[in-house]
């Protein structure tokens, strides 16, 4: 098992910070991941009626696909760049990025405008999730204190995620579809402000030296394997005439060789944009199976149990947003109550453990939703899943800290987001052949068994990433 290494093998000496200033770091890096919520999801209630006043409904997917592509394909390549030259200035670039593109989509005059604008925010959002959630590692070493931070930080992305489809609605029926565009650059005003002013500016040691450069060959490798199988299923499983299978097959087959070639060249460069050893052992494997495994139950949970509220139940739209409500608001409290848990635990991760058989009853409870289901069954189902998630995206991305060394942090922290998204698109891809080859109720009652079935998969993955050892080793270093 790799051992972590210590902070002084890697960064120069650090002052001493108050209190009041990492309090005030920390929540810098929340407004940041705030940010990346909102432009994430306010934009979903919003673009139907964008679609409509610029005509472009052909091109209607392709808006929030050139967004998670840009993301899912940046997240990996910034997550390395961080730990090679330090993660502030890419934070407040990620900022700025995100709020002139936010501008730019609410000036925009057409459909392709449109879309060439938000992939340029998807850059902008992949920066700032390999950045923000890899930054609590610079300011708390510590792994038992860090979680707490860590459950602020998820804290903030879900509850954000909640309340950005509800801004992005009330701003556009309030003001029209431009002005929810112009959400998230005020609150880019608050994250750039706290980020400038209180989060250090941490150099790690060999970016000081000039003693790394930029791996552009493995960055393109990489780009091509992440994002090419992504948007091979994108158009493999399209609907009627925007499906393109030959163009998918091409795409698909180009991921495979990208990954073929990437493995030996990333073995051979001094400095390689992913390290192979950041998953050599078999506790990071295990890691990101499982982020695979919850990144799909979770959105299939979120983009199909309203669907299936509303046509099989017969609420109305605004009534399933309102029921699905304890899905996101009970993942902070799932977070905080981990983040109290984990300093008591000799082996952390049980925590895991336990939120992956909470996940699996979960997503039973919403298996067994019928017509005659009652409200608070259906809010009681969706708070335990909130609750189950809240055990398990902290610890994702501690545990991968965890077992990295300290110049690997932002990396490791990075491809656990990077999985976490691949299991987001197959899950929803694959509940949506299933709907289209049978019916809604079919279809979205095949991906919750799958769901059940996979978050049982991620209890077993967890039991057997064994954590004691690390925890051992660093409380000995501590001591010496």
């Amino acid at each position: 098992m790799t051992t972590p290494a210590t902070p002084s093998a890697e960064t120069a000496a650090e002052p001493t910070r108050s209190k009041r200033d990492l309090l005030m770091a920390m929540m810098g890096v929340s407004a940041t991941v705030v940010l990346a919520a909102f432009d994430s999801t306010i934009v979903s209630t919003t673009l139907p009626r964008v679609a409509q006043a610029l005509n472009g409904m052909a091109l209607y997917a392709w808006v929030g696909t050139g967004y998670l592509l840009a993301t899912a394909a940046s997240i990996l390549i910034f997550g390395r760049l961080g730990d090679l030259f330090g993660r502030k200035p890419l934070m407040l670039l990620s900022v700025a990025i995100i709020a002139l593109g936010s501008i730019a989509c609410g000036l925009a005059q057409s459909m392709p405008q449109l879309i060439v604008f938000r992939t340029l925010q998807g850059i902008g959002g992949g920066m700032m999730i390999a950045t923000a959630f890899a930054a609590p590692a610079d300011l708390f070493p510590d792994a038992k204190e860090r979680v707490r931070w860590l459950a602020l930080v998820s804290a903030a992305f879900a509850m954000a995620s909640g309340i950005g489809p509800l801004l992005g609605g009330a701003a556009t029926q309030a003001l029209g579809w431009r002005a929810a565009f112009f959400i998230s650059p005020i609150a880019a005003v608050i994250a750039l402000f706290l980020l400038a002013r209180y989060f250090p500016r941490i150099r790690p040691l060999a970016a000081q030296t000039g003693g790394q450069r930029i791996d552009w060959v493995g960055s393109l490798l990489l780009v091509i394997a992440v994002s090419a199988p992504l948007a091979a299923m994108e158009l493999a499983f399209a609907p009627g005439e925007h499906a393109h299978p030959m163009i998918a097959l091409a795409l698909a087959l180009a991921g495979v060789a990208a990954i073929a070639l990437l493995i030996p060249y990333e073995r051979r460069v001094s400095s390689p944009i992913f390290p192979l050893r950041v998953i050599a052992q078999p506790e990071p494997q295990l890691l990101n199976v499982a982020g695979l495994a919850v990144g799909a139950v979770m959105f299939v949970l979120i983009f199909y149990s309203p669907l299936l509220l509303q046509t099989e139940m017969g609420y109305t739209p605004s009534e399933a947003g309102l029921l699905l409500t304890p899905l996101v608001a009970a993942i902070p409290i799932g977070s905080i109550i981990n983040g109290q848990l984990f300093p008591k635990q000799s082996e952390p991760q049980r925590l895991m453990v336990f939120g992956g058989c909470l996940l699996a009853v979960g997503s039973l409870m919403v298996l067994a939703f019928g017509k005659d289901t009652s409200t608070i069954w259906i809010l009681a189902a969706f708070f335990v899943n909130g609750c189950a998630l809240g055990f398990l995206l902290p610890n994702l991305t501690l545990f991968m800290q965890m077992l990295s060394e300290r110049r690997d942090v932002g990396i490791a922290s990075a491809l656990v987001q990077t999985t976490r998204a691949i299991g987001s698109a197959a899950g929803t891809a694959l509940v949506g052949i299933a709907i289209a080859r049978s019916s809604v109720l079919q279809g979205v009652r095949i991906g919750l068994v799958i769901c059940v079935l996979l978050a049982l998969a991620c209890a077993y993955l967890a039991h057997r990433v064994k954590m004691k050892n690390v925890l051992t080793r660093a409380a000995q270093r501590r001591k010496a």
